[in-house]
């Protein structure tokens, strides 16, 4: 029972002194980052608690009101309460940029490990059409795959993610190939051991890095993506609260009821913006030059 107790203190001291975790806990973008991405996580997550209003309900007598003690961040076009909206909203945005950015590793992350690995044939197959893929702009593939299957929150969540493989396969591919060269991989394949085993047992856990890096700056895209299709009317649809679905809405009434869009606006910004520093933050951690 003590040995075990050792051990497990000895991994958990070797992971927080280790290199890559000394340089995250002295990097002060990914910090503030990391901060303010669990501000607005718990935020989404206890929305229920936080909101002082139902999210939906209409009272049109409040219409258009200023910040107040009653209305913190004041009343939409139709009486709802801001800070309610801008909470729940944060469940559907954070909701549609995880799960299309977990579609988008496990399609794009497969075909690079694929392509990386066995190369060949197969290898200038996945690189073709993600070269095809990559000739678009994601924005513009992504709404002409919602404009395919019509609008709404889950068609978002697949255009999103569909548009984002070609990037998780070029990622994957890359450091496949940087690790499938080193001589703990040749040892594994000279003692036997099958394709799935070396890749998934020996390749993926060294190539993880710069996979956790992009996956963390194609959240931030994805929630911009999902805002900016909500925004045209293709993604959330009324009453839902979403980001960029609230800006659509309220886009006439900017001029004289200026919060109902400098709100939601704020939020995409600060999401998108953490994300961002809490890349950047993980690029330099996991940079070995940084050393």
């Amino acid at each position: 029972m003590a040995t075990t107790t050792i051990e497990k203190q000895s991994r958990f001291q070797t992971f927080w002194n280790g290199k890559t975790f000394v340089r995250l806990r002295r990097n002060p973008r990914f910090i503030w980052g990391t901060i303010v991405l669990g501000i607005i996580i718990l935020s989404a997550v206890f929305a229920p608690q936080l909101s002082p209003y139902d999210p939906v309900r209409q009272n049109l007598v409040e219409r258009l009101q200023g910040p107040s003690a009653e209305h913190l961040l004041g009343t939409d076009q139709f009486g709802r309460d801001l800070l309610s909206r801008i909470l729940y909203g944060g469940r559907v945005s954070l909701q549609v940029g995880f799960l299309s950015v977990a579609l988008a590793l496990a399609s794009g992350g497969l075909l690079g490990l694929l392509a990386g690995y066995f190369g060949g044939w197969l290898d200038s197959v996945i690189m073709a059409v993600s070269d095809v893929l990559l000739a678009l702009p994601a924005f513009l593939l992504a709404l002409a795959i919602v404009a395919a299957l019509g609008p709404g929150i889950t068609n978002v969540m697949i255009a999103v993610g569909i548009s984002n493989v070609p990037i998780f396969a070029r990622i994957v591919r890359s450091a496949v190939m940087s690790v499938r060269e080193m001589d703990f991989v040749s040892a594994a394949m000279a003692a036997g051991s099958r394709h799935g085993r070396v890749m998934f047992r020996h390749i993926i856990p060294n190539s993880i890095g710069p996979i956790i890096v992009q996956v963390t700056l194609s959240l931030a895209g994805a929630i911009l993506s999902a805002a900016g299709l909500s925004f045209l009317g293709m993604g959330a649809q009324p009453p839902t609260p979403e980001w960029g679905a609230m800006l659509n809405s309220a886009q006439q009434f900017y001029r004289v009821s200026h919060w109902v869009v400098t709100w939601p606006g704020i939020a995409i910004v600060v999401t998108v913006l953490a994300l961002n520093l809490l890349g950047d933050g993980l690029r330099d951690a996991f940079d070995p030059r940084s050393d």
